[in-house]
């Protein structure tokens, strides 16, 4: 179904492939980023087959439209086909990129009927959307559902990897922020900032039983580790992940992707070792001692 702007209806360039039954909006599938619209506004998610860079977001964003599926077109260097992601999740607008080799560029419909989605951004996440998911799927997703509104330092996304017999748990999360009063002298954080000396405050007030953080890329003189020392005298196990092989910000890429890049004595002395995969390294700092 095609037509103009006019009435309510969509613009030429644009074909619903789905209207909600709640009447919450439309499906809106689209050639290029560039036909979403201002009749899109506030209802419509608009399954477009561009790239998804900060570019064509800008466009996206200019008619704010419930949510938004693109392509990946093999994310590029820096993440450049993608990066209209978190422009988009800035603003608080659902948004997904499907495979490239998945459907068509080019053909909205396509994408539509036959892509499979690589990335999401947080409001998309939050309505339901997932990495393999059909392009379909997710765009039901996005038109009903909201993402839950949320203040910056609720949206935690605490994720447990792990429970020992006696309960006690490895859990990611994407800052050391985010630690609670459960996690103190008993959980293993598995976080996705740098640890360096400004993180030492909140090392110390989680006092969690063993932590993983970032080494945040080394930095000069391996300050974005320093922490790791610092602490030891706080009795507090820790170690670090290689930055270029887990995506600082997101704790459940540190866990899954993270390469142990250094660990203090403590955690040491708990048997991890630089090299090590996350989930092995989390695993050693979570025993007690009498478990070794």
């Amino acid at each position: 179904m095609t037509g103009s702007a006019a009435d309510g209806q969509v613009p030429e360039q644009q074909t619903v492939v789905h209207s909600s039954p709640t009447g919450r909006g439309r499906v809106c599938a689209m050639d290029s980023a560039y036909h979403v619209a201002a009749a899109n506004r506030g209802r419509d998610v608009c399954v477009n087959s561009s790239y998804c860079g900060v570019l064509p977001a800008r466009f996206i964003a200019e008619a704010a439209p419930r949510g938004a599926i693109g392509m990946d077109c093999g994310i590029g260097p820096d993440g450049s086909a993608i990066a209209g992601l978190w422009y988009l999740e800035a603003l608080d607008i659902p948004a997904a990129v499907a495979d490239v080799m998945s459907a068509r560029l080019g053909d909205g419909v396509h994408l539509y009927r036959n892509g499979v989605i690589s990335f999401c951004n947080q409001p998309a996440a939050d309505c339901g959307v997932r990495a393999g998911m059909a392009v379909a799927e997710a765009a039901l997703l996005m038109l009903e559902n909201d993402p839950a509104p949320a203040a910056a330092d609720e949206i935690t996304n605490r994720t447990v990897m792990h429970t020992a017999s006696d309960g006690r748990q490895v859990i990611a999360t994407d800052s050391i922020a985010f630690a609670t009063e459960a996690d103190r002298g008993r959980n293993v954080l598995v976080t996705a900032g740098h640890t360096g000396r400004s993180a030492v405050p909140y090392l110390r007030r989680a006092a969690a039983w063993g932590f993983i953080c970032s080494d945040g890329g080394r930095g000069m003189d391996d300050s974005g580790m320093a922490g790791l020392a610092i602490v030891e005298a706080d009795g507090l196990a820790g170690a670090t992940v290689d930055a270029t092989r887990a995506r600082m910000g997101s704790g459940l890429s540190h866990y899954h992707d993270g390469v142990i890049s250094a660990r203090n004595s403590l955690a040491a002395a708990r048997g991890v070792e630089i090299g090590m995969p996350c989930p092995a390294a989390a695993l050693l700092l979570l025993a007690r001692p009498d478990e070794s």
